[in-house]
């Protein structure tokens, strides 16, 4: 696991070393970091989102799982757990929002194909009050076809790990990216 510095240095996360920034490829919104594995079907995300209205963590990143699963198309989306902060955890380090972790599973049609596509995600959601701003980690685990193998819980508990590493690790150098 290696430190990287994400837009523009205003964040820092902590990364798996096989992960390929996806904007060398191809263009990425301002607002996101995309990062892929080199030997997997595996992507890391930042993105920064305004808000969502849901006042309360775990409707919170409910909402935004519901609306990556619509945005994705999702024909079938549970949410599979949910890890609330501890009451008083008010930051990781230097007022970065200790996250709200959220994994779940959505199958898609990719590429227009038929066949349903499995996706385990991962989400950690950071809410930054004060500038209204809602900061989201997502990694995305494609695992094959419905109906196919299950993904080897081996392999789905590094991913897990490396996700909270990265989620432990997140940290918010510079909130005017915000502003």
């Amino acid at each position: 696991m290696s430190q990287r510095g994400l837009f523009g240095g205003a964040i820092t996360i902590v990364y798996p070393p096989n992960l390929i920034d996806v904007s060398e490829i191809r263009q990425v919104p301002d607002t996101q970091e995309v990062f892929v594995a080199a030997d997997s079907d595996v992507s890391f995300i930042v993105e920064v989102l305004e808000r969502v209205d849901p006042p309360s963590p775990n409707e919170a990143v409910r909402h935004v799982f519901d609306a990556l699963a619509h945005d994705n198309s999702a024909v079938f989306s549970e949410v599979l757990n949910v890890t609330l902060p501890e009451q008083g955890a008010s930051s990781l380090k230097n007022g970065t929002p200790t996250p709200i972790l959220l994994s779940g599973v959505q199958h898609v049609q990719k590429f227009n194909r038929t066949a349903v596509d499995k996706v385990h995600i991962f989400l950690a959601l950071y809410r930054i009050d004060s500038k209204n701003v809602d900061l989201v980690l997502s990694v995305n685990v494609h695992y094959g076809a419905e109906g196919g193998p299950p993904m080897d819980s081996e392999t789905l508990g590094t991913i897990e790990r490396q996700y909270l590493t990265a989620a432990s690790s997140l940290h918010i150098v510079d909130f005017t990216l915000f502003a």
